[in-house]
């Protein structure tokens, strides 16, 4: 039977009354900027998070520059970011005036290190964007006691619990993606900041509104940076199911190994402690493309997301290192990993299917 690579509609459908609802009460309050919505999303999200502040945003990627920028990061500075990771976590530096210096990752869990991020940092650097990838949790506090602020990049792991919290509360301050196909995803674009700071997240405020605290003097150059009050209204709806369809996606993870499929490939392996909440379910393979191709003529929706590390990305030539050899788990990651059927919604038969059919692509 075909799986598809992720089904973030099926989980929606007990809830089309409630946002149905949800976005004709927008409709019918007629604010649809930063009003009534936005305001209660925000704090229903930092009560989840168990942090002070939530502040909602455009998107994700302008959600990381904010971050920097409300952190004081600019031109001069340098900021640590992990190459195996989506274009935007690098992305959004240079627009603050700083220069992305690019750090190595483990390759069994996909996400930086206090060693590999040590072996980055300058006296220039003035913060670390830690990325909890593919839903896996970075170790947060082992980095920021290397005393550099550390900006969670959390947004591919909403709902991913650790001993010590949730991201997004777990740095000096954390951003998230609302794209549609997130752990939390909304209907269009969407972002969040989020941190215990009160003095960061009213420069995070500030800037979000072109640098305005009362849009009457502006202080400096700031962004048109807003979450909509129709986007929040269905992030309301949808945050008090966050935890249901966490938990699935992690118990789905476990499906994957009880099946056999670590006889096959490598598993991704979870933080110690740590429940992820897999966004993608990313397995490591030494024929991946080939796996991919096998797959796909089963029906069995798989693909590679980061073949091409973003430090060999052409925008970022400039501030590409000389070579690979300091970033081995990087190479290795991007040459290996295969993203595997994963969602809210997933069944056990359709986790057997997947395996059965990477079973019999025989590659070894």
């Amino acid at each position: 039977m075909p799986v598809p690579l992720f089904d973030p509609m099926a989980p929606l459908a007990p809830l089309r009354d409630e946002l149905r609802a949800s976005t004709g009460r927008v409709l019918d309050n007629g604010a649809f900027i930063l009003g009534p919505e936005v305001a209660a999303f925000e704090r229903e999200l930092a009560a989840y998070l168990g942090t002070a502040h939530a502040v909602g945003v455009a998107n994700g990627t302008e959600a990381i520059t904010i971050a920097l920028r409300a952190l004081g990061v600019g031109a001069g500075d340098e900021v640590v970011v992990p190459s195996f990771s989506f274009y935007a976590s690098a992305e959004a530096i240079p627009p603050t005036g700083a220069r992305p210096v690019f750090c190595d990752v483990d390759a069994e869990t996909f996400c930086v290190t206090a060693d590999t991020v040590r072996a980055a940092l300058t006296p220039r650097t003035k913060a670390v964007v830690v990325v909890h990838l593919f839903g896996n949790v970075a170790p947060v506090a082992q980095i920021a006691a290397l005393g550099v602020p550390v900006v969670e990049d959390a947004a591919q792991a909403a709902g991913s619990t650790t001993p010590d919290g949730r991201p997004g509360a777990l740095g000096a301050i954390a951003t998230f993606s609302f794209y549609p196909s997130k752990n939390l995803g909304a209907f269009g674009d969407g972002g969040a900041v989020t941190t215990a700071d009160d003095a960061l997240a009213e420069r995070v405020r500030t800037l979000r509104f072109h640098g305005s605290r009362d849009k009457v003097t502006y202080t400096e150059v700031g962004y048109n940076s807003r979450l909509d009050e129709l986007q929040a209204a269905v992030l309301r709806v949808m945050l008090p199911h966050l935890d249901a369809w966490a938990e699935h996606r992690a118990r789905a993870g476990e499906w994957y190994a009880e099946a056999g499929l670590g006889e096959l490939c490598s598993l991704p392996r979870s933080a110690p402690g740590s429940r992820a909440a897999w966004h993608l379910y990313v397995a490591r393979h030494t024929r991946a493309d080939e796996l991919v191709a096998a797959l796909g003529e089963r029906g069995v929706g798989a693909r590679a997301y980061y073949r091409t590390p973003i430090h060999r990305q052409p925008a970022m030539a400039a501030f590409a290192p000389l070579g690979d050899d300091g970033l081995p788990g990087t190479a290795e990651a991007a040459r290996t990993h295969v993203a595997l059927p994963m969602s809210a919604a997933i069944t056990r038969e359709q986790v057997a299917e997947v395996v059965g059919a990477v079973r019999d692509a025989r590659l070894g």
